[in-house]
């Protein structure tokens, strides 16, 4: 990927830009610039430094948001190579826009939408590039365990993880990424509703479908 000039000249954007979970957490990466932590994203000191062309806010927001733009991108991908081009993208474009953003939602909802036009554009890509070729998403690799109480033995939530994997994979586009943003980014309706550009009623209605859909197959899970 190519690093504007203006963006590439600081060492803290163009370095975060080039995103490999591989390496090292963003947060490490960002450490010299300003803490990732959550309330980075809620900083209006912050977000309106960035909104004004601040490099160390940028960095901030954009090392508090990659691991966000990373989970989506992975779990609709299922191509760890491909998912880490579409948070690079989204970068871009997020340091692009984010002087036009205006608050009406919050940074991270407002940056999920970003993200989900940037992996709608790529798997569209994709599938021109090979007919037929329609990769599933794998959200059972992008999630940690379940952090609600369960009398589930370690192996009993292995293999609930494993039959998770394989029904989600069959699920629709739409309804795959309003689970990832309601309950794996913990969003709620209204803030999905606008990562996806949609109506709330809709966001509703897709995330029933879903959930419906994978109660009839997971029966002996429920």
């Amino acid at each position: 990927m190519n690093v504007p000039a203006a963006i590439g000249s600081t060492s803290a954007l163009g370095d975060l830009l080039v995103y490999d979970p591989a390496i090292e957490p963003v947060a490490d990466r960002a450490a010299d610039v300003v803490s990732s932590s959550p309330m980075v994203l809620s900083s209006r000191r912050i977000i309106a430094a960035a909104s004004k062309g601040d490099r160390a806010a940028l960095a901030a927001l954009l090392a508090a948001l990659q691991d966000p733009w990373y989970r989506l991108s992975l779990s609709m991908l299922r191509d760890p190579e491909l998912a880490c081009e579409a948070v690079q993208e989204t970068g871009l474009r997020f340091l692009k826009q984010v002087s036009g953003f205006r608050g009406e939602s919050q940074l991270r909802t407002w940056s999920l939408g970003i993200a989900i036009n940037v992996v709608r554009e790529l798997k569209r890509r994709r599938l021109r590039a090979a007919p037929g070729g329609d990769d599933a998403a794998d959200f059972a690799d992008t999630i940690g365990d379940d952090d609600q109480p369960t009398a589930h033995s370690r192996a009993e939530l292995t293999e609930q993880r494993h039959a998770l994997k394989q029904v989600l994979s069959d699920l629709p586009d739409r309804q795959r990424e309003a689970l990832v943003l309601r309950f794996f980014e913990d969003m709620s309706v209204d803030e999905t509703a606008r990562a996806m550009g949609c109506a709330a009623g809709t966001v509703k209605a897709t995330v029933h479908q879903a959930l419906r859909s994978l109660r009839k197959r997971l029966q002996k899970w429920i």
